[in-house]
């Protein structure tokens, strides 16, 4: 066995790519797709739509009767975590160099971790916006009440999720809607004598607080990822991921495979980030590799509202 894979075989690498994964995961993403740990790559989970809803069953059972069965059916759909990957190859030589091998893999994890980290946040919002469709228009008038609309908008979700105090609603912001209604009139005057338990009135607005001033206190988040949306080889054309959208979902922070929040991220339990390593063919490097599977489902295509503004 090479110093890399029995480095890489050691639990306290195991444990530090794993810790180094958990501080890297998006905010964002896990705040959108929460992860539900599975113990099976492929499984069922309950799928909720407009003709699919989710109903409270009667849990009474006759004497002698059997109880009501809440297990899944024909028109429920199974996940399957697929296998992804990222190597750090470490040369030959620069092994022959460094007694520091180990400090070389937690480097490797660190980052692996920040690149899975940001590939992730880019699928689940474009897979978050892909479900939430075209949207409507947010009004933005200076006589436009922001707050009156976001509240609005917190019921027709509430509705849709149809799972009641269980269920929390979250927010989510793109930079250049959060930009505009922080600063909108109608938000301003609130937040202008919002200050914290009787301290001075805030002199901005983070969007943690933002959340004070709509209906059910929802959890809010902004998002600041930005792409390169130009294709290789042409100038940089570099954009936010939500920019002028902003998502109203519902959402449980420890979700289940049946719970009807909008979006879910299935993954082994344990096996994320997982590090090892191989030899390349040419003998001249040895590759740390680290490896999870996992899959991003919208779980409740009626539980989302797309606002978006010009």
């Amino acid at each position: 066995m090479s110093k890399l894979a029995a480095i890489s075989s050691k639990p306290t690498l195991r444990q530090f790519a794993q810790g180094a994964a958990q501080q890297n995961v998006s905010p964002v993403a896990d705040f959108i797709a929460p992860v539900v740990d599975v113990p099976l790559s492929v499984m069922n989970y309950k799928v909720y739509t407009e003709k699919n809803r989710f109903r409270i069953p009667d849990t009474r059972r006759a004497l002698g009767g059997r109880a009501t069965e809440i297990g899944f059916d024909a028109s429920d759909a199974s996940f399957n975590c697929a296998p992804h990957a990222l190597d750090f190859p470490v040369d030959e030589l620069e092994k022959l160099e460094s007694g520091e091998l180990e400090n070389i893999l937690q480097e490797g994890a660190i980052a692996c971790a920040e690149v899975a980290g940001l590939s992730h946040e880019k699928k689940v919002i474009d897979l978050a916006l892909a479900s939430a469709g075209a949207g409507t228009s947010l009004a933005i008038t200076a006589s436009d009440d922001i707050i009156d609309q976001l509240d609005a908008a917190v019921l027709d979700v509430i509705k849709a999720a149809k799972y009641g105090a269980l269920m929390g609603v979250g927010i989510v912001f793109g930079a250049s809607i959060w930009k505009a209604i922080k600063n909108h009139v109608s938000v301003r005057s609130r937040y202008a004598i919002a200050g914290k338990g009787g301290a001075a009135p805030l002199a901005t607005l983070t969007a943690g607080d933002f959340g004070q001033l709509i209906l059910g206190n929802p959890e809010v988040q902004a998002s600041f990822m930005v792409f390169d949306d130009a294709a290789e080889g042409l100038a940089a054309d570099i954009k936010f991921v939500l920019d002028k959208s902003l998502l109203v979902f519902a959402r449980r922070p420890n979700p289940t495979r049946r719970d009807p929040s909008f979006m879910k991220t299935f993954r082994l339990s344990g096996r994320y980030m997982v590090p090892g390593s191989y030899m390349r063919d040419d003998n001249r490097v040895e590759v740390a590799k680290f490896d999870w599977s996992e899959d991003i489902k919208v779980t409740n295509t009626a539980a989302v509202k797309r606002l978006n503004i010009a």
